[in-house]
């Protein structure tokens, strides 16, 4: 079985973009890979830094760096640009700038300098851009990796993507890259944390200059960590010295202006339509943006994507104190910031996507992480224990929607969230131990067929190969090819 996967989220640029603010000129990508401001620079998790991710959650290595994307056979990726938001750094804490700046570093391993401009820039959509840039830097530029010689493009259709993998050859390879945007603040709004700063003109401006950028977002997370004048957002941020920044809008609905970004990004009339992500965003908004799919846009199927997310075992956005699998519920992370069944289906419907999230933090209660530590190193029981967390996940997703009706194993995604501010899966630390999640999955899938294929409807009963494929790239690609 091939174990190379399709990522529906993660941020390579994050860190080496960050780093680029060390030298001058800023903002440049190298292609020398040992210089921390290449998208190509190859820094796996040493033994120490594994042992610091276990005791305090700290992610310094990179996970999705080009090279660790070769190294992992990757041909088509999905990354999230990102303008780092100002209000991790607003509040001084015991009025010192210091302490906030160390939290924030020690957790998105990036540098002095690069917090010294986000504070001082007046522009998301400009750091947008930006980030934009720095991929478009080396594109086509070639790299070796274990003795293969690789290159990326972005691409701006599913056909670039078909015509990339035709050139490819036994030596030389082709990462086919698709841009998607994490933050509806990317418009340039939510500058100031105590007060509306968006002017809509410029706002709808914006909106209208992504959809013509060459490389349009596959999709966007219209919400992020803080208000942005557009929606209200889940509570993400559990750092207590931070998490008063996330207060303003949370759990709000959306706003008048959100409904006008919301409008220009589904419209479709040049084929150029962004549809939304919904991760991020609060139940509230959530509630109201399935309503006006429901209604204004109900003669559409416009997918719903939760691109990197899990589900919470709740029965409903309304009956969300409710289960129908109560056992593993007890094992998922009941937050709201997670996914209910009806949204489960919802997506499904749509023929939408969901990108299971590779963050501790959110796949599983504390009761199933607990279970899933070892105390003795050893590797193959990591694996199987760790990969439980992300088979409850696929198990829970195909029992809903088959439960419905409906094929049950259509939506299921990697949605990694690597190289954002995670705190990986331990033994799933980057983009090469997919493949060793990849055999773990296969050897669930085919025990829960055992025992379990006379419950699933007959057009569910498909091999545990195509179901470990299906959720690895195959689901990936085809939503890819339906709406890119």
């Amino acid at each position: 079985m091939e174990t190379y996967y399709v990522d529906v989220h993660c941020h390579p640029a994050l860190k080496p973009y960050s780093k680029s603010f060390k030298y001058e000129p800023p903002k440049q990508n190298m292609l020398d890979a040992g210089r921390k401001n290449s998208i190509w620079h190859y820094s796996p998790p040493t033994v120490l830094e594994k042992f610091v991710n276990r005791m305090v959650t700290l992610t310094k290595f990179t996970q999705t760096d080009m090279t660790a994307l070769a190294k992992a056979k990757t041909k088509v990726v999905i990354v999230s640009l990102y303008p780092f938001e100002k209000h991790f750094l607003t509040r001084n804490i015991l009025g010192l700038k210091g302490i906030t700046d160390l939290l924030v570093n020690l957790a998105a391993s990036i540098s002095q300098k690069r917090l010294d401009y986000v504070r001082s820039h007046n522009s998301y959509f400009q750091e947008l851009i930006d980030e934009y840039d720095y991929y478009m830097q080396l594109v086509n530029e070639v790299q070796k990796v274990d003795g293969i010689f690789y290159t990326y493009r972005l691409v701006s259709s599913f056909k670039e993507i078909e015509e990339n993998l035709q050139q490819e050859t036994e030596s030389r390879k082709i990462i086919s890259i698709i841009t998607s945007i994490e933050g509806g603040h990317a418009f340039n709004t939510g500058l100031d944390m105590n007060n509306n700063t968006g002017k809509k003109e410029e706002v709808l401006q914006n909106v209208v200059a992504v959809k013509n950028l060459k490389h349009r977002p596959l999709f966007i997370t219209f919400a992020h960590h803080f208000y942005n004048e557009l929606c209200g957002h889940a509570r993400s941020i559990s750092i207590g010295a931070l998490k008063k920044n996330q207060d303003r809008g949370l759990n709000s609905g959306i706003t008048p202006l959100g409904i006008e970004v919301i409008r220009e990004l589904l419209n479709n009339d040049q084929g150029k339509r962004i549809p939304l992500d919904v991760k991020h965003m609060s139940t509230a908004s959530r509630k109201a943006y399935y309503e006006l799919l429901d209604t204004n846009y109900a003669s559409e199927n416009i997918p719903v994507i939760a691109s990197h997310g899990a589900a919470n075992g709740m029965r409903s956005l309304v009956q969300w104190d409710q289960t129908d699998y109560p056992k593993r519920a007890e094992m998922f992370n009941n937050l709201d910031i997670n996914f209910y069944d009806d949204e489960i289906i919802r997506i499904a419907l749509s023929s939408g996507l969901f990108g299971i999230q590779l963050d501790e933090r959110r796949i599983g209660s504390k009761k199933a992480i607990r279970r899933s530590k070892i105390y003795f190193p050893n590797k193959r029981k990591q694996l199987i224990k760790k990969s439980l967390l992300v088979w409850r996940q696929v198990e829970h997703i195909a029992e809903v929607l088959n439960k419905e009706g409906l094929f049950c194993w259509g939506i299921q995604s990697i949605g990694s969230d690597f190289d954002g501010i995670v705190d990986p899966i331990n033994g799933l630390w980057t983009a090469e131990n997919i493949k060793d999640l990849g055999e773990e999955l296969l050897n669930y899938a085919n025990t829960y067929l055992d025992e379990n294929r006379d419950k699933l409807e007959e057009f569910n009963r498909i091999s545990a190969q195509v179901i470990v494929e299906r959720v690895l790239r195959d689901n990936a690609m085809e939503f890819i090819k339906r709406n890119y």
